[in-house]
């Protein structure tokens, strides 16, 4: 018998600290589940982000990626050996260098994105519908959340 983690009845009264378990519980086997491309978890997160957002500079891929510009660049190099990300020059300034993801790598970004998502997918397929309903409300709100805490 599976113990329910959601009980809509008392869920506003879920203490942050037990939301914050169940969030990196979940990022952690969503995470584990992706195994195209060996990939770290840095270069996983490096690569998704170039795929999502295109071409950024080594220094605003960095800071996004909370990572100092000399691991940041180790990482890119090794991105780079493995045929997954370019450098290229930036149209803008020619004296700046972009970082974008290859054909290959927009395809291990996309494989490990389909694997993440049919990790979550079995996850929900395991829950109530009205938890999955839940769910469906909750995550997204929290992401709005996000986004306008980023808007100017």
């Amino acid at each position: 018998m599976h113990k329910r983690v959601v009980d809509p009845a008392g869920a506003a009264d879920a203490p942050a600290e037990h939301l914050m378990l169940a969030v990196e519980e979940i990022v952690r086997y969503v995470g584990r589940s992706a195994t195209t491309g060996g990939l770290s978890t840095a270069a996983s997160s490096a690569l998704s982000r170039l795929g999502r957002e295109g071409a950024q500079r080594l220094t605003e891929l960095a800071r996004a990626e909370n990572a100092s510009q000399p691991n940041m660049t180790q990482l890119v190099t090794r991105l780079e050996r493995a045929g997954l990300v370019r450098r290229t020059a930036d149209r803008t300034d020619g004296r700046g260098v972009l970082v974008e993801a290859t054909p290959d790598g927009l395809d291990v970004y996309r494989r490990r994105r389909a694997e993440r998502t049919d990790a979550l997918a079995g996850l929900l397929g395991e829950l109530t519908e009205p938890e999955r309903h839940a769910v469906a409300v909750a995550l997204p709100a929290l992401a709005r959340a996000i986004r306008d805490r980023r808007a100017p």
